[in-house]
């Protein structure tokens, strides 16, 4: 008989995880078979892991893994992936926003063979400031990283123990976790379903958080940035060359004389901003090196309870 594992990263749910068990109690659990629910507690400064601790007090087959500090979600969820014992994983938001429900459907696709099952959002019932911002960043993906991005965007997964044994391969830092899946060709379903507004918690998904994402899916799977920098650079030589070959033939023909010390300054300040924001550019390539030859680990486990068992 097939097992799978719920992996929840937990950041600041002290107030929606006993509700999130009950929800999926009273909702799949009895009907998934032989089940677990790993929860990673990614360094939450409340007193999420004392909850965490008292629902595993609960039910056996609940384990509980805590993470030294907090390394982000896509470290919290490697770290589940690493502990989790299933045939296949499941990831499972905290807050309450997805519907429990379709982790049977995403099951089941598994079990009809697919090795990566994504949950889409087919609607978003939030502010339409965080709708504009998140189709916003799924349009960029799609066009300039992976056309086969869903236009609604895609948080919850299951993965197959083959698609988890490559992950951990790849061991990759600032990267999105959810590109890495769908990058690893599996034959791949996805499974619909309406987002609801978050009504308990306030979200920690804050808006650098959410620049850091977009730069690490753009830099980390593409080369379009470099690609952009040549482009402009050969743009702005014929730009110049043309400018010049006007000016001399202007100079030589109508006797105009060569002045304007503002307009220079201008095309200076320009094309020192533009040099910057390439160095830029290359930087963030040249960190993201540096951090992978340092090899640090992605993430640290402090301690890991497992039935009556302490790790």
């Amino acid at each position: 008989m097939s097992k799978i594992s719920i992996i929840v990263p937990v950041y600041y749910n002290a107030d929606t995880l006993e509700l999130l068990y009950e929800d999926m109690k009273k909702k799949i659990l009895d009907r998934l078979g032989d089940y677990e629910i790993v929860f990673v507690d990614d360094g939450s400064g409340d007193n999420s892991w004392e909850v965490m601790n008292s629902l595993r007090a609960k039910d056996e087959r609940i384990r509980c893994v805590k993470l030294s500090r907090n390394y982000g979600e896509h470290a919290a969820l490697l770290a589940g992936f690493s502990v989790c014992t299933g045939d296949c994983a499941v990831t499972k938001q905290a807050d309450l926003q997805e519907d429990s429900e379709i982790i049977l459907e995403m099951y089941e696709s598994w079990k009809r063979g697919n090795k990566v099952v994504l949950a889409v959002r087919r609607e978003r019932k939030e502010s339409r400031l965080k709708v504009f911002f998140a189709n916003l960043y799924y349009m960029l993906i799609r066009k300039i990283v992976n056309k086969n991005m869903p236009a609604g965007g895609c948080d919850c997964y299951l993965v197959d123990r083959k698609v988890i044994e490559v992950l951990e391969r790849l061991d990759e830092k600032n990267s999105s976790l959810t590109l890495q899946v769908m990058w690893v060709g599996f034959r791949t379903d996805m499974i619909y379903f309406v987002r609801k507004d978050r009504e308990i918690g306030k979200s920690r998904w804050t808006l650098s958080k959410k620049i850091k994402l977009a730069a690490d899916s753009i830099f980390s799977f593409t080369y379009m940035p470099l690609h952009f920098m040549i482009g402009l650079g050969v743009l702005l030589d014929i730009v110049a060359l043309i400018l010049l070959v006007s000016v001399l033939i202007e100079k030589f023909t109508v006797g105009t004389p060569i002045q304007g010390w503002a307009s220079v300054m201008c095309v200076l300040l320009f094309g020192f901003g533009m040099l910057m924001l390439m160095l830029g550019i290359i930087g963030e390539y040249i960190w993201r090196v540096l951090d992978a030859a340092r090899n640090r680990p992605t993430y640290i486990i402090d301690e890991i309870k497992d039935g009556d068992s302490e790790k």
